[in-house]
């Protein structure tokens, strides 16, 4: 299972020569987790610096993977995680998400960096 956090989203949306390091787990959809906040980061940043057109299209692929919600025991997984290594919220959402099912994450963010069941592609 692969959690490709909204980092890894963006490369790949923008064709970016770093989407080949999230291409492979993004491709394997029957494995692809997909924490709800990524959705709303993805969105957000797609709807700003292009279309919100742009936005939908983005969710809507993403959606092709497994979509998790948060619910009040991932808050409170995030919130263990957060305070344990020190991870800004939305970080800590997706570790929770990703080891709530036994995924991997795969990032480019440098607070994931060292962190156990993390595929980390540093920028």
């Amino acid at each position: 299972m692969n959690v490709v956090d909204s980092s890894g989203w963006l490369e790949y949306f923008a064709g970016s020569l770093r989407a080949r390091h999230f291409e492979e787990a993004i491709l394997q959809t029957e494995l692809l987790i997909i924490p709800v906040i990524c959705l709303y980061e993805v969105f957000k940043v797609v709807n700003r610096q292009r279309s919100e057109t742009d936005a939908l299209q983005a969710v809507a692929a993403m959606q092709q993977g497994q979509v998790v919600p948060l619910t009040s025991e991932l808050a409170l997984s995030g919130a263990e995680l957060s305070l344990q290594y020190s991870l800004p919220m939305v970080d800590s959402l997706i570790m929770a998400t990703a080891q709530s099912v036994g995924a991997e994450v795969w990032t480019q963010d440098s607070d994931f960096e060292g962190l156990p069941h993390v595929r980390y592609f540093p920028r």
